[in-house]
């Protein structure tokens, strides 16, 4: 057990529409699994984030469904909290980059980078729609590359040849909402410098090889050899104003999206702080000398986090190339390790919400336990390479892990003890049997979160459902229910360890399953709450309108990671099944409902 300093940051979800279980794979539900087995092995976990509501697209949006850019961002802020709260995230905070806290920060960080060098000006050609005036975003044009030829080339990057383009260097562009060919007019930008943190960069990133996942770090490895100056303003009415004199009141100027969305995780550590009642608490996880911090995301949003946030950070703490001062937040501490996931697709099909290749985190929980998604995405999820998410296979994990495994051991210990005994057994002389398999279950905890702490949540879990397996092959090789009358004694000798590797097992799955696990708990006579789960809450801005936060207190939960000796003479009652056995036809059901849509 430890007391350090742990920064929990999922990536910010745009807030554009509901969340669909491809998203929820990379940013959401690893970070959860994590920050859960932080805070169960002592540690002071924060874990923000929130909706990333600026930006072209939005308002692209906010125009189609006439509406405003905020009436937009407000109905999928409430949507996106409702579904992460609805798969049992662990917030501390769940905000938004439309709150005039964030606009404070964000306009701090650019002032401090600014006052460094590591911002400077320039003139550039942007693209623009004749029929809007309005900034094209480089990813909303597309055309010919002009270096292999490919015709559906983005404007920021040809995915054929991998290189990065300039959209005014397309052959025959063309504007990806409309049509239209868009009209480049010469534009005032501000960029960061990012080759002037070549050097700082390359020694950081040269200490995490070994520590951190080798897609991220040869990833990351690679972009280091070509950096070039990065836009962070846009012709744009939508987003955080550009905070120097001249520029402040322009109303068609703001930050580029990507550039204030990355200053959240900090902007939302001070709005929570402040919350807390101490405005000065967050600076725990960003200065603190045991402070750690860890970023999670899907692999496409790797280079804000691996590359250009520390680059931000080195620039605005004064460390970059160039030298310099720190900001008038002090030094601020960079990225222990960014965890990115790779790609899930579903049955065989990239996720397209525009082709209804997709189901959404509501409808799932619906018609699923929410315990049954986030097993999946632990043990079949894509930690390490692309994944296929089937229906099939969903099926048969349930039914065959979770319901015949893990759901069987405790039903078969506690309804048994329940019946004969009524109550938690006290366990007489243990057997040899009995030691080798409670010192096996214990060791666990060690094996288990050295996966965890590592973020190989495939191995953590399935570590575990080893010692489930382990716990069942005892409990059917001991027979207890052949003993009632020959021996009883023995027979709750038996029931006591089994319920022993029960309770334990409740703990090292709490991470990944914290509902059920929590069912458990109040099985064998937990009081209270066990693992903690979040809530959602309306909240007021000084001088700003109202909005809806995911928060929770979670540190007087019960959960620990280790094991505790369950204790004798608690009541016992017969439990209901913890999971639903699925009936095949689901399958064919949701392909059913796949084709349809």
């Amino acid at each position: 057990m430890s007391s350090r300093h742990i920064l929990t940051a999922p990536a910010w979800p745009y807030a554009n529409g509901p969340r669909h279980i491809g998203h929820v794979s990379g940013f959401a539900l690893p970070c959860d699994m994590f920050s859960r087995f932080q805070r169960m092995a002592g540690n002071k976990v924060l874990m923000v984030s929130g909706t990333d509501e600026h930006g072209t697209p939005i308002q692209v949006q906010a125009d189609k469904e006439g509406v405003t850019a905020r009436e937009l961002a407000d109905r999928y802020n409430k949507v996106i909290g409702q579904d992460l709260h609805g798969l049992g995230m662990s917030y501390d905070l769940f905000t938004r980059t439309t709150t005039r806290n964030h606009y404070a920060v964000a306009q701090e960080i650019f002032k401090g980078l600014h006052a460094n060098g590591y911002v400077f000006e320039k003139t550039t050609m942007g693209a623009i729609s004749p029929s809007t005036g309005r900034t094209l975003p480089d990813r909303y044009i597309e055309g010919t590359c002009p270096i292999c030829g490919y015709d559906g080339a983005r404007g920021d990057q040809c995915d054929n040849c991998g290189n990065q383009l300039d959209p005014i260097d397309l052959i025959n562009p063309r504007s990806r909402i409309n049509g239209e060919k868009p009209k480049f007019v010469e534009t005032e930008h501000f960029f960061l410098d990012l080759p002037a943190f070549s050097e700082t960069l390359g020694s950081w990133l040269q200490s995490k090889e070994g520590l951190w996942r080798p897609n991220v770090y040869k990833f990351t490895r690679n972009l280091l050899d070509d950096m070039q100056p990065r836009p962070i303003s846009r012709d744009l009415d939508w987003g955080v104003p550009v905070p120097l004199p001249g520029w402040i009141d322009r109303p068609d100027k703001r930050l580029y999206v990507w550039f204030d969305a990355v200053i959240g995780y900090l902007s939302a550590s001070v709005e929570w702080a402040k919350r807390s009642g101490d405005p000065d608490a967050w600076r725990a996880w960003w200065q603190s000398p045991d402070a750690q911090s860890y970023y999670f995301m899907g692999k496409d949003n790797i280079v804000f986090h691996s590359e250009i946030w520390p680059a931000m950070l080195l620039g605005y703490n004064g460390e970059g190339d160039k030298g310099g001062q720190p900001g008038s937040l002090g030094r601020l501490d960079l990225p222990s390790e960014v965890v990115s996931s790779e790609f899930l697709t579903m049955e065989g099909r990239k996720f397209s919400s525009s082709r209804q290749v997709v189901i959404y985190v509501r409808d799932f929980l619906e018609r699923y336990d929410v315990d049954a998604l986030r097993y999946y995405i632990a043990v079949a999820g894509p930690e390490n390479q692309d994944t296929d998410f089937t229906w099939s296979e969903f099926v048969r994990r349930n039914n065959d892990e979770l319901v015949a495994a893990w759901g069987n051991l405790v039903n078969r210990s506690v309804s048994f003890a329940a019946k004969n005994i009524g109550e938690i057994p006290a366990a007489g002389e243990l057997t040899e049997a009995d030691s080798t398999i409670l010192q096996r279950s214990r060791a666990a905890f060690d094996a288990v979160g050295a996966e965890l702490a590592r973020s190989r949540f495939k191995n953590a879990v399935g570590e575990t459902m080893r010692t489930v397996a382990e716990a069942n092959k005892y409990l059917s090789e001991q027979a207890p229910w052949k003993l009632r009358n020959e021996d009883p004694e023995r027979m709750k000798t038996i029931l006591h360890v089994a319920l022993q590797l029960v309770d334990d097992a409740k703990s090292l799955l709490t991470p990944f399953l914290p509902k059920s696990s929590d069912k458990v708990y109040k099985m064998l006579g937990g009081e209270g709450d066990w693992s903690g789960m979040p809530e959602l809450r309306d909240v007021d801005e000084d001088g700003g309108p109202g909005y809806q936060v995911l928060t929770g207190t979670y540190e007087t939960a019960a959960a620990r990671w280790e094991s505790r000796p369950i204790t004798p003479g608690v009541p016992l009652a017969p439990p209901k099944p913890l999971f639903t056995k699925l009936d095949p036809s689901v399958v064919d059901e949701e392909l059913a409902r796949l084709e349809q849509s």
